[in-house]
């Protein structure tokens, strides 16, 4: 559905609008739900304290990820720009420079996340062939990732093909109508994930391990920091993705509604992950031993550890379908959201569409390969553009914060059709607390 509206005395075509809040959520979650959720947030656990990790990671949550994805949502609605025009028309022309470094932070991530797409893709088509079960998971990882191998690269080609397809068709029949398949499956997928691996003997060390608080872990700060990343990395705050999806938010949705659902349903996503991987682990395995192989990192314990442990397991190789089923999900829904975001900078600029989409896709493709060849490329992006986005999270609420945070929720926030409201509380997140986490 497009609109037009009056600007400056001409009129400017308005982006389609999603079809109903149900598009915006699951979009949304699109976006929230990735590989993060699935082989990042788990060896996150086991490594900072089980249980303990959970109290600031939910902290986290309404302290940091909430309340940026609430300036994402009205900013994108009020401009109905990307990020580089949502800066420059809130908050004047000499903050384009935040929303071009948001941008490009969100941008150089998806480079090199077109890879881990691409990996689970080859995992999926592997684990339907039976390819992982006859040769060992180890083996089969060397051979397609370790050994400089080409066959990375056509399995980012094709993520990163699926997602420009998606795209190219628009809003309401690309990317609302993907998500809308993409999410509901992907929770039932993560829900049968867990039930069969709570049956799994020693299913009640892994629940207990990740549900029980080792109190002392408290009062380390790199379990605060680590919380901290993890929140940000999993809900997409501060990316400029949710700010992309608020350009196509209608007038009538509620910002801090779809913020709370995003928040919740990317940490509900991640619980339930959790729920399924740490039990298998624990699946023959003392607690020591367990802990070594959920510290092997996001790529060992997915393409290694898991693969190995269905194997061992009654119906393992139905459960290794649906896991990496699962992985393709949620990686290649945050991946269309990645695109999306480029895609609307060059619309702003008066490209089409189709040449939009496939622009950003080809560029992100050439830029993605030396990630594709390079395991230790690889390693390296990922922690440089981790670390920028924490800048970007502080950069929104520093925008926000200068020009009045009072201003900007009493005018792109308190809308009359909003339902929800926020009050002082919000002004002091980002004034105060969100630069003091930083």
């Amino acid at each position: 559905m497009r609109g037009r509206r009056a600007m400056a005395g001409n009129t400017e075509p308005e982006p389609e609008f999603f079809s109903s809040r149900w598009g915006v959520l699951f979009t949304a979650l699109g976006m929230a739900i990735g590989t993060g959720d699935i082989w990042r947030f788990p060896p996150q656990v086991a490594a900072n304290g089980g249980g303990a990790f959970l109290i600031p990671w939910m902290l986290f949550l309404f302290t940091w990820s909430i309340p940026l994805l609430i300036v994402e949502f009205g900013m994108g609605r009020a401009a109905r720009r990307g990020t580089v025009g949502a800066f420059a028309r809130l908050f004047g022309a000499r903050y384009a420079w935040m929303g071009g470094f948001v941008g490009f932070c969100s941008l150089a991530i998806m480079f090199y996340y077109t890879v881990v797409a691409g990996w689970c893709l080859k995992y999926l088509w592997a684990a339907l062939r039976g390819g992982i079960w006859e040769s060992g998971a180890e083996a089969h990882w060397t051979r397609f990732a370790q050994a400089g191998s080409w066959e990375p690269v056509f399995f980012q080609a094709a993520a990163m093909a699926i997602g420009c397809s998606i795209l190219h068709r628009g809003v309401n029949r690309g990317l609302e109508r993907a998500n809308r398949v993409f999410i509901p499956v992907l929770f039932l997928l993560l829900a049968a994930t867990v039930v069969r691996a709570v049956t799994l003997p020693g299913a009640g060390a892994g629940l207990a391990f990740l549900y029980r608080p080792e109190w002392g872990r408290l009062a380390d700060y790199e379990v605060w920091l680590a919380a901290l990343s993890q929140s940000a990395w999993s809900t997409g705050a501060g990316w400029g993705l949710i700010l992309t999806i608020g350009v196509y938010l209608r007038r009538e949705e509620t910002v801090v509604g779809h913020s709370l659902a995003t928040g919740l349903g990317d940490n509900l996503a991640s619980l339930l992950a959790a729920s399924a991987v740490l039990p298998t682990v624990f699946f023959r395995h003392t607690e020591p031993e367990a802990l070594a192989l959920l510290g092997q990192g996001n790529t060992g314990l997915s393409f290694v550890v898991l693969p190995d442990i269905f194997r061992e397991m009654q119906f393992g190789r139905a459960c290794m379908v649906v896991f990496f089923l699962a992985l393709c999900l949620a990686a290649v829904s945050s991946l269309i959201a990645m695109i999306e975001l480029g895609a609307r900078i060059l619309l702003d600029a008066g490209w089409t569409r189709g040449r939009a989409v496939w622009a950003v896709g080809a560029v992100g493709f050439l830029c993605g390969v030396p990630s594709a060849l390079s395991p230790g490329f690889f390693a390296n992006q990922d922690w440089v553009w981790g670390l920028g986005l924490t800048v970007s999270g502080f950069l929104f609420a520093a925008a926000v914060g200068l020009h009045g945070a009072r201003s900007f929720r009493e005018r792109h926030l308190h809308s009359p059709e909003e339902r929800w409201r926020v009050g002082r509380w919000f002004d002091f997140l980002i004034v105060f607390l969100i630069p003091a986490q930083f």
